[in-house]
């Protein structure tokens, strides 16, 4: 094994012990083992960590660009190999973070696109009505109530457990990114949905999950998804939608009602408020559509 292999490694066993996010260590797992391929052509081991200098790291920048990677996808690589150099440094392997000195690719400005709240509650009263014959109903319809009523991101919703949820004053006790945990207020609609599901939510041994698939274990991140997907198509006919579009709409119809900025920073868990800013720039946006359409000027 070379040197930046095995350095590869510790750093992924510290992730792991520092209990990062799965998510986190899977995708540093993919990016740095794809940043050692690069520079181990056939037949040649890769150069020790200490000769690896900003050239070597522009010319790897570079050989990204070239495979046409969204510029969101090369910042989040280079965010990996700078962590992993932070890494080496700090343990004495390398001098400096050289990874330090690679500019950060600019990455466009998307707004998100956004549902109506007409949009979203036929979508949620479908899930209701249970017209599609699906074997849990009342899960189906809690789920996207948290989805949308707590604005609650898809690895937050797999990861509740029965203990995080207050069913006396409406709160859950959310974790977040880097293991944040916040309150967020649940909303009558989503505590009447979810209080429905746990009345019938089957008593696993050692099971604590909130959302449990028909084997009885936790539901993860893949199976909701597929879940939002699979109503969406069916019942709006747009297989577009997904999880983070009902955080993206309760953000947006909050802001668009007159919640306070920094109110909704909290509740959705962001560490920074320029985060949270991009909804205002969603609502203007949605200003201006209405204003060309019906004023007599525009």
């Amino acid at each position: 094994m070379s040197e930046l292999a095995r350095q590869i490694d510790r750093y992924l066993a510290e992730l792991a012990r520092e209990d990062s996010s799965a998510n986190t260590i899977d995708a540093y797992f993919a990016d740095l083992h794809q940043f050692l391929a690069y520079l181990s052509p056939p037949d040649l081991a890769p150069p020790e960590p200490p000769a690896i200098d900003l050239l070597t790291l522009r010319e790897w920048m570079a050989w990204l660009y070239g495979q046409k990677l969204d510029p969101v996808t090369i910042r989040r690589k280079l965010a990996a190999v700078r962590s992993l150099f932070r890494f080496m440094a700090r343990e004495g392997v390398v001098p400096l973070n050289v990874a330090r000195l690679v500019r950060t690719p600019k990455a466009p400005k998307k707004l998100p696109e956004v549902m109506t709240p007409e949009q979203v509650n036929t979508l949620i009263d479908g899930v209701g009505a249970d017209s599609l014959d699906r074997p849990f109903p009342l899960r189906d319809r809690a789920l996207f109530e948290l989805l949308y009523g707590c604005g609650l991101r898809i690895s937050e919703l797999a990861g509740l457990n029965l203990e995080d949820v207050d069913r006396s004053e409406h709160w859950l006790r959310v974790r977040g990114k880097g293991r944040k945990e916040r309150q967020v207020p649940v909303p009558g609609q989503a505590a009447g949905a979810l209080e429905r599901y746990l009345a019938e939510r089957p008593v696993v041994r050692e099971e604590q999950a909130v959302f449990l698939n028909y084997l009885g274990h936790r539901l993860t991140t893949r199976g909701v998804s597929m879940i939002v997907k699979l109503y969406a198509t069916l019942l709006s006919g747009d297989p577009s939608v997904h999880p983070h579009a009902f955080r993206h709409a309760y953000a947006t119809h909050l802001l668009a009602d007159g919640a306070d900025l920094r109110a909704i920073q909290e509740l959705l868990g962001h560490a920074r408020l320029s985060t949270t800013q991009k909804y205002t720039q969603v609502s203007l946006t949605n200003l201006m559509a209405v204003y060309d359409k019906a004023h007599p000027k525009a």
